[in-house]
């Protein structure tokens, strides 16, 4: 999943830290790419922890689910850990939640293909 993660990021330019976590948010995994901002150290692992804790993607489907709410709109980054960037997406397996991905150092929507390449390749490894 690192090596997917960090081959697409290759494909379109950009250099991410890509973490992997199991289900209940303990670190399996960890990449940083040469360039890589610092920054996506931390935030790579927050992503990966919010996927994984709620079993819901960071970005898109947060952003909705908060969307109109004004107590959630608050009261979410309240969350230790809370980030609404997309890149974040969690890893089912026959329908459980066994972990998630978190990637980090570009745009949400690019980090966003890094973590859905790293997902794909586990259910293509897997049949």
């Amino acid at each position: 999943m690192l090596n997917a993660a960090v081959q697409k990021a290759n494909e379109i330019g950009l250099a991410i830290s890509v973490c992997i976590v199991d289900e209940s948010g303990l670190e399996k995994g960890f990449i940083r790419m040469d360039g890589a901002p610092l920054i996506s150290v931390e935030t790579s692992k927050k992503k990966a922890v919010l996927a994984a804790g709620f079993g819901m993607a960071t970005g898109t489907p947060w952003h909705e689910f908060v969307q109109g709410d004004p107590i959630l709109q608050k009261g979410v980054h309240d969350l230790p850990g809370f980030i609404l960037l997309g890149g974040g997406v969690p890893i089912y397996f026959d329908g459980i939640l066994i972990g998630a991905v978190g990637v980090s150092g570009g745009h949400y929507k690019m980090d966003e293909q890094c973590a859905n390449a790293a997902v794909e390749s586990l259910s293509a490894n897997n049949g």
